[in-house]
């Protein structure tokens, strides 16, 4: 009986060294197989994720960001010790104790995966979360587990459990594009890692486990219950006390961030600077690599610029007359009580323009629903349509657009006006005249509905915009704005087979001789084309090439008019060059980028270039300023400024333009269809642009007391003159003029 047991016992003990001799293979085996994941680890002490690309304005708000994932890298100590605490006893309270792997979870999955013949989660520590997402997949495979495992000691031998937590608090997913604990922070509550409340890093740990899915965003139940078991955790692992948590779990989640990232308020101006950057460093640069990149953009007049415009344009359209609405949200099946529309995440406040599904409009007034605001449109609301009756104009299911007023966030109810997107589109561009730099851009009425910018894209007829170019030849070549001009009919030679040109006003009607001065402030066509006449069309072509104008120019007379085309961007910095005394600066966004480390790559400064002589600039500014003091532009004269500039319209009303300037910036306005049709009746430059412009520069002005001069040179005399002659003081009309020396009324050279 003993030599029997003896016998079991040497071949159980033999079997026994085969299993281990077999395990030390496969282990070694394993182990050869994945030997190359040690230079994997090693790279983490360059840890350089991908990380976002801010542009910043003048002021150093974030102007919008670039990224393929949204992150930004914080060192532990600016991690709130809440979130860390959080995260730990959601994912795992064991992790100062175990070198990568917990055995008991591990040995508790396996028994899982054993009884219910699948490959169940739930056993990764935190070090092997890190590991699967640095360099695995979450794919469920015995494989990748294995490595998973390797990698997770090799993390925990090199690295401290600090630099551990800190690369995991950095890599992981929070949802909607957002990874790391402090871009996740900014997400949800709009505020740092290092400033959130119990409740808030309660969150952001419960949502590890599900990303999207438990994101409140998309799922507030399944954020509530997952917030509420981090908090439980966290007391159960003695963080917090257990009446600290349900105080916690009372609360209700207050979210203060932006479900889809940073929203610009100058999307055109940032693809601008998208275009540019990636033309120069490339996409990986400028979507992974972190860069910052500096701009001279002005955020409060980008934020006038697209007021204006928005209401501008949308005034201007209603002239047009209502369109029935484009979608219906119940013939596409939703349904109305369910529907959902990105906007209404966002807040909802008086004056904004939102979009709303018509709820009834079988009475006196329509109702339509606006996220969870119900919103009731009176008869006032809709009288620009020129509609009696609510049913005439939408129907049940409608999506539409309401401006927003009365609006009651506790009874959940508003008043408001009908409105509906313009099919006219515009585009503003504001330069600094010392410095060429754009302050603010807009590009169209919407960036979503179409990312053509107009206002460095779009070749329009610049209609008599074009006029101030004309005349600032003639001030260079010795005429004055006192000289004579000829307002009479008058036919030009236009060449063989073609009928004579013969350019006729505005009104239709011939003033006979008049000023220079006078033939710009009123945009007498016919002055401005015998001048080019006179001139010679090569010689004003030659002067628009200085001031920046890049465009076809045809040596043809209808070009005094504005016949040829030109963007906004070269009009607006053409006119830019009068204020400046005759130089112009060539137009740029990007002051400086640096990378990551902070490192300079490009800084870039103003480029001067002499255009014009100074004298000439500031008697074309004198002459510009009577424009908005006495002519097209009148109605600018309110402001109390000092303001010049120029209206543009194209004899069919297919564009419209102002351009205009104070002593420190120039604003351009254009408006327009996409496609070369006329706006509307009587829509010239006075009527469609100059009351944008002035709503632009009216926030440019602000609240200022002080308000800055146009410096003359030394060699500029003025005088007092009525109708072209010399006058004195009190004799009404009479302006004071800016003439050039040598050319002021009776002078050697004005008698000759």
């Amino acid at each position: 009986m003993a030599r029997v047991a003896v016998r079991i016992a040497r071949r159980a003990g033999i079997a026994l060294l085969f299993v281990i001799a077999a395990m030390l293979g496969i282990a070694s085996g394993v182990l050869f197989a994945f030997a190359d994941d040690g230079e994997k680890i090693s790279a983490l002490d360059d840890y350089a994720p991908s990380t976002i690309t801010r542009v910043y304005g003048a002021q150093g708000e974030v102007v919008g960001e670039f990224a393929v994932q949204r992150r930004e890298i914080i060192p532990y100590e600016a991690i709130s010790p809440k979130l860390r605490q959080a995260i730990l006893a959601a994912e795992d309270d064991e992790f100062e104790q175990h070198v990568g792997l917990s055995i008991p979870r591990i040995a508790v999955t396996l028994v899982k995966d054993i009884m219910e013949r699948r490959k169940a989660g739930g056993a990764s520590t935190l070090t092997q979360q890190l590991a699967r997402k640095l360099f695995l997949t979450d794919e469920k495979t015995w494989e990748r587990k294995i490595r998973e495992a390797i990698l997770a000691m090799r993390i925990e031998k090199r690295y401290t459990k600090r630099e551990i937590f800190t690369l995991y608090c950095n890599q992981m997913y929070f949802g909607h594009g957002v990874y790391g604990v402090e871009a996740a922070s900014r997400l949800y509550f709009g505020k740092s890692a290092r400033d959130l409340e119990l409740e808030e890093a309660a969150l952001i740990a419960g949502i590890l486990q599900g990303n999207v899915k438990q994101s409140p965003y998309v799922n507030m139940d399944a954020a509530v219950r997952r917030r509420n078991y981090a908090l439980g955790r966290m007391a159960e692992v003695g963080f917090i006390t257990t009446e600290e948590a349900e105080a916690a779990k009372k609360k209700p989640i207050v979210m203060r961030g932006e479900p889809t990232g940073h929203q610009s308020v100058a999307p055109y101006f940032l693809e601008e600077i998208r275009k540019e950057i990636e033309q120069r460093y490339g996409a990986k640069q400028l979507y992974e690599n972190g860069l910052s990149i500096q701009t001279a953009f002005d955020l409060k007049l980008q934020e006038a610029v697209n007021r204006a415009l928005d209401d501008g344009l949308r005034r201007i359209d209603r002239a047009r007359g209502w369109r029935k609405a484009r979608r219906n949200i119940v013939q596409e099946g939703h349904k109305i009580e369910t529907f959902r529309h990105a906007r209404w995440d966002r807040p909802m406040r008086d004056g904004q323009v939102v979009p709303a599904i018509v709820t009834a409009a079988d009475g006196p007034s329509i109702t339509a629903r606006a996220g969870g605001l119900t919103a009731t449109i009176d008869r006032q609301g809709f009288a620009w349509t020129r509609k009696t009756s609510p049913a005439q104009l939408v129907s049940r299911g409608d999506l539409i657009e309401v401006r927003l007023a009365g609006v009651n966030a506790d009874a959940k109810t508003a008043t408001g006006s009908l409105e509906q997107p313009p099919v006219v589109e515009g585009a503003i561009l504001a330069i600094d005249n010392r410095t060429g730099q754009i302050r603010a851009l807009s590009g169209g009425f919407s960036f979503e509905r179409s990312k053509f910018n107009r206002a460095t894209q779009a070749y329009r007829q610049v209609g008599s915009a074009f006029k101030p170019i004309v005349y600032t030849t003639a001030i260079d070549r010795g005429y004055t704005p006192t000289s004579m001009l000829m307002d009479s009919p008058v036919s030009f030679n236009a060449g063989a087979g073609q009928p004579m040109y013969s350019p006729m006003n505005y009104d239709h009607k011939f003033e006979g001789p008049i000023t220079l001065r006078r033939a710009l402030e009123q945009s007498r066509n016919v002055p401005a084309v015998r001048m080019m006449e006179q001139l010679g069309p090569r010689q004003v072509i030659l002067f628009a090439r200085r001031l920046g104008l890049a465009s076809p120019l045809p040596p043809y007379l209808p070009v005094a008019l504005g016949a040829a085309e030109a963007t906004l961007l070269e009009m607006t910095s053409a006119y830019s060059v009068f204020p400046n005394q005759g130089v112009r600066m060539k137009p740029y966004s990007i002051i400086k980028v640096m990378d990551r480390q902070g490192n300079v790559l490009e800084e870039n400064r103003p480029e001067p270039k002499d255009a014009i002589r100074a004298d000439t600039a500031f008697v074309m500014t004198n002459l510009l300023r009577g424009v908005v003091q006495r002519g097209t532009a009148a109605k600018a004269s309110a402001l109390n400024w000092p303001l010049a500039g120029k209206t543009g319209t194209t004899d069919d009303y297919t564009d419209a333009w102002f351009i205009g300037f104070d002593p420190d910036i120039t604003v351009g306005v254009w408006l327009g269809l996409d496609q070369k049709k006329p706006i509307g009746r009587n829509q010239t430059g006075s009527e469609a642009a100059l009351p944008i412009w002035i709503d632009v520069m009216k926030a440019w002005i602000g609240d200022r007391k002080d308000a800055p001069k146009f410096e003359p040179p030394g060699n500029i005399v003025f005088m007092l003159v009525d109708k072209g002659g010399t006058s004195s003081e009190g004799v009404p009309g009479a302006i004071s003029e800016a003439f050039i020396a040598g050319t002021q009324p009776g002078s050697l050279k004005d008698k000759q």
